[in-house]
């Protein structure tokens, strides 16, 4: 169910009373909330070495020897990775997808949430499994899987090439290389990192190490015909396709197009790029000098500088960014357009902007409270526990999700109130 079918009438409801494990219950682990904000669930101890989820105040029917990994999908369905005799298997909304296996992990969704996949393990080998189906093909070693946006194609790093202990000459001729559907890139590369897909999910880019000192880009197996002493993740124009990514030459840090330098190496570190939904313009996070790093936008970089500036995030039509600094992992800051709201916190989440760029909101932790901010203004009240702001379609809106005296509140505020 998308944002606009969310209810957004302006208020609060009170969604559970008591957030206390249920009678008879062993115990029962920390809450996790669905996007709407009408759901908090749990996994709860039913009985010795027996385990279910709790959602709300009812319990899923199905029981488990061991259950982890608990996480919504974007459309609401929650998943769980669950054992049951010494097998693994996806659990959705208390029912099995896809049959039972040796392990599966690391649970990721399509954009709209209709697809779901897992690493997965059988037999000694390691492919992707995607609504329950595994890939045909496994391997030896896969790992730093995606999926495309719409969920229609699956990639990994995957090792093709056994190696023996020491077996450095092995090594040297390339082991890896991209899988996508279970379907190997024909080149194999000493390293291969990150792959990602582009729009349509019909291209693959990815890091990949040809040779021992070189470093560059290979756009479906294709690498660029320049290298480097080393290149971080890679990312497609939303539009016409083109590929982008961080390179270091000469000591110094830039972003190379489709093999070309685009922003003349002169940074200390570039790294995390981004663009907005039309690809207008080109954001990442860059240290102009050594320990002190910003946001630059086009390869103008912000004035503002800290020791680390973590999780940025672009507005929707690509002409604003947020991010986090601070000190050490202490002192966190939200910055929006290279200034730093006021209020220094003990910890702070990615920031997100409205649909249409105009407010943005995030969640703080100031000595044990969590706090809303939006537009730079904290809510009237803060929280034992939050869950990351949701603004409504038009911006007006801001979804609050929170615990409070043990109990799971669902609130809905006008951002004019803030």
């Amino acid at each position: 169910m998308g944002i606009s079918k969310w209810d957004w009438e302006t208020g609060q409801k009170t969604v559970v009373e008591s957030l206390s494990p249920i009678e008879g219950h062993g115990w029962q682990e920390e809450p996790y909330v669905s996007p709407d904000g009408e759901t908090v669930a749990a996994i709860v101890q039913v009985d010795e070495g027996v385990f279910s989820v709790r959602t709300n105040d009812t319990v899923w029917e199905n029981t488990f020897d061991k259950i982890w990994g608990l996480k919504f999908s974007p459309d609401g369905r929650l998943t769980a990775i669950c054992q049951q005799d010494m097998e693994w298997v996806l659990v959705v909304d208390g029912e099995p997808m896809g049959e039972t296996t040796d392990y599966i992990w690391e649970t990721k969704f399509s954009e709209d949430g209709s697809v779901i996949a897992t690493m997965y393990k059988g037999m000694e080998r390691y492919g992707v499994c995607v609504d329950g189906e595994p890939w045909e093909e496994l391997f030896e070693n896969v790992n730093q899987y995606t999926l495309s946006a719409d969920g229609a194609h699956a990639a990994g790093v995957a090792q093709v090439q056994s190696l023996g202990q020491a077996d450095i000459e092995g090594f040297k001729k390339g082991i890896y290389t991209v899988v996508v559907d279970g379907v190997r890139w024909p080149n194999k590369y000493l390293n291969v990192w990150g792959p990602a897909f582009d729009a349509t999910g019909e291209h693959v880019a990815a890091q990949v190490r040809p040779s021992v000192h070189a470093y560059t880009i290979a756009v479906d197996d294709k690498p660029w015909a320049a290298t480097y002493g080393q290149v971080w993740e890679p990312i497609f124009h939303p539009k016409d396709g083109s590929v982008v990514a961080p390179v270091r030459v000469a000591g110094k840090w830039g972003v190379a197009k489709d093999g070309n330098i685009l922003w003349e190496p002169r940074y200390a570190q570039c790294l995390y790029l981004q663009y907005g939904k039309p690809g207008n313009k080109l954001w990442a996070v860059v240290a102009p000098s050594y320990g002190e790093f910003t946001v630059a936008c086009d390869n103008a970089a912000w004035d503002v500088t800290f020791p680390v500036v973590t999780d940025l995030v672009v507005s929707p039509d690509g002409t604003r960014a947020a991010a986090i600094g601070n000190e050490d992992n202490t002192n966190f800051r939200i910055v929006v357009d290279g200034k730093a709201w006021d209020g220094v916190y003990d910890m702070a989440w990615p920031a997100t902007f409205c649909p249409g760029g105009k407010n943005v909101a995030a969640m703080v932790e100031k000595d044990g409270k969590r706090i809303i901010l939006v537009n730079g203004k904290p809510f009237e009240r803060s929280f034992d526990m939050a869950w990351p702001p949701i603004f409504s379609e038009d911006g007006a809106k801001v979804l609050i999700r929170a615990i409070e005296n043990n109990s799971y509140v669902r609130i809905v505020a006008d951002v004019a109130r803030f």
